[in-house]
């Protein structure tokens, strides 16, 4: 299927005339800034993290730039962007980021044109939160080749074109084009900032037939194969060393070899279709990269790449068949598991599956270790401090009269100039009754309220062996942090010392069962039957 006619229009006028237009124009000491933000795209779902999808525009990035083996985000799309967009923790600034400022306002503020493309999710339109163009949907998901009614251009209501161009994805890069176009033709001079947050490749799983076709056989190994591939894969990178840290299939999972062959053949289908998303999402990645070097501003432009949660192990919606565009369903629990390899658990839990990303950073004119993995540490709330640091700008202490917290995070350029980067003492995860701790070499976690599991995350990264029992005092001292962590965001909420914390639970919680507690020792709720 085509682009959207906008797309080959912007990039026309992007080649043909931008260049010489330039040439004259002095390059900027500060760099360009675009954060890239995948929704539900797993740690290994990517080429360069292990994946068999085809994603060379990514992989190029990485193995011009750096790639991080440890890094953390809020585990679910809304707390996700309320921190990475504040550079707070969610807690203190309310889901929606009712608080606080964005990334929009603080790098307007250091004189940057100011960009938000794709998913918002958060309260209010991007353009009255500091961006100065606005294109995307407002809502959590959106029908990928029909649009919603949340759909803006800036502030205006946007209906997307119903002559089958149009398809979210697409329709992103465009306008990343032309809102990237329009600026250096307006303000040569000026240095912009992106927030790209795509919606793939969150469901419902839909995709351009001619995408699809290219993975179709592909996934009938199964989930297991296809996962210890990408395992290989990733021991192959170096991004893991342990050959036996690849978690277990849990038993609310069936064995591949267990279904029929009508299933097999669907399951091939879920998960060919959700490829074809990422892929698509790499294409459009692609031409924004070909956009920048056409202007000359590839070298000076700084690209930051993760996703908001792990992959998405809900299988809800199940209407039309598929592939049809017009169909909803999601890949399922299994090919979740997939996505989140080596790890356990999945969006929404705290533990590695749930939380952690790919995080790749690109900037030629200021990475020295090329082509490397860091082993660093680093958290979206880190990605606020960096952009203040890159831009030169100094956070504000107040804010439209408002006073401003202290940014939590730490710039990510010393790791970028290969150096070491004092850690952070702790880092801290709450969402509804799922908590985390990682201070050192030590994670504390807990999910849907059980007991705490102690991990040593140097030797385990997986989190396969528990040893709360084996160092109690240990597991006692990182739960002191935690409460005392949570305390301070929601006094009162604890009871007396040496009982276990009460929770507020923020969110509506009623979002499907199947996938969420999923280990073979804990009481799983039953899969629904599959409707072929």
């Amino acid at each position: 299927m085509p682009n959207h006619p906008l797309a080959l229009l912007a990039f026309t006028v992007v080649v043909a005339f931008l260049p010489s237009r330039l040439a004259a124009a002095p390059k900027a000491a500060r760099p360009n800034v675009i954060v890239i933000l995948a929704d539900d795209l797993g740690y290994s779902d990517i080429g360069c993290y292990g994946s068999e999808i085809q994603t060379p525009n990514l992989d190029r990035l990485a193995a011009e730039g750096v790639r991080f083996a440890q890094f953390y985000n809020s585990a679910k799309c809304e707390p996700t962007r309320a921190s990475l967009m504040s550079g707070q923790y969610w807690q203190d600034v309310g889901l929606g980021l009712k608080q606080g400022i964005t990334m929009g306002q603080a790098m307007r503020g250091a004189g940057y044109a100011t960009f938000a493309v794709g998913k918002w999710h958060l309260d209010g339109n991007p353009v009255d939160r500091g961006f100065d163009r606005y294109f995307g949907h407002l809502s959590g998901a959106s029908d990928y080749f029909k649009g919603n009614a949340s759909h803006r251009l800036d502030d205006q209501p946007f209906t997307p074109p119903k002559d089958g161009t149009f398809y979210t994805t697409d329709a992103n890069a465009d306008y990343a084009i032309k809102f990237i176009a329009d600026s250096r033709t307006a303000h040569p001079e000026k240095p912009f900032f992106l927030y790209l947050a795509f919606n793939a490749p969150h469901g419902p799983i839909q995709a351009w037939p001619e995408d699809i076709a290219k993975y179709r056989g592909q996934y009938r190994l199964g989930w297991d194969k296809i996962r210890e591939a990408r395992y290989t894969k990733m021991l192959a990178l170096g991004l893991f060393q342990n050959p036996d840290g690849l978690s277990a299939r849990p038993d609310t999972i069936p064995a591949w070899d267990s279904l029929s062959a009508k299933e097999k053949e669907f399951e091939d289908l879920r998960m060919a279709i959700f490829a074809a998303m990422v892929d698509r999402m790499d294409q459009a990645i692609g031409r924004i990269l070909a956009v920048l070097k056409a202007q000359g501003q590839d070298q000076n432009t700084l690209i930051l790449f993760l996703s908001d949660n792990g992959g998405s192990p809900y299988d809800r919606g199940r209407r039309g068949t598929l592939p049809e565009p017009a169909a909803a369903w999601e890949y399922g629990l299994g090919w979740a598991h997939v996505s989140c390899a080596p790890f356990r658990h999945y969006k929404r839990n705290l533990f590695a599956g749930g939380a952690t990303t790919p995080f790749i950073a690109h900037w030629p004119a200021g990475i020295k270790p090329r082509g490397t993995i860091t082993t660093q540490r680093g958290h979206i709330i880190d990605v606020m401090a960096t952009l203040m640091d890159v831009s030169g700008a100094t956070w504000p202490a107040a804010f439209a009269g408002k006073p401003l917290a202290a940014l939590p995070g730490k710039s990510l350029r010393p790791i970028f100039a290969g150096e070491t980067r004092t850690p952070h003492e702790a880092l801290f995860f709450q969402l509804m009754d799922h908590r985390a701790v990682l201070a050192g070499d030590w994670k504390l976690a807990s999910d849907w309220g059980r007991p705490w599991a102690l991990f040593n995350v140097a030797s385990d990264p997986t989190e396969l062996h528990n040893l709360a029992a084996t160092d109690p005092q240990r597991s006692a001292q990182l739960q002191t942090l935690w409460e005392k962590w949570w305390s301070d965001k929601n006094p009162g909420l604890l009871r007396a010392a040496g009982t276990e914390p009460v929770y507020r639970r923020p969110f509506d919680a009623n979002e499907g069962t199947q996938g969420g507690n999923d280990e073979p020792d804990q009481a799983a709720p039953k899969a629904r039957k599959k409707k072929l």
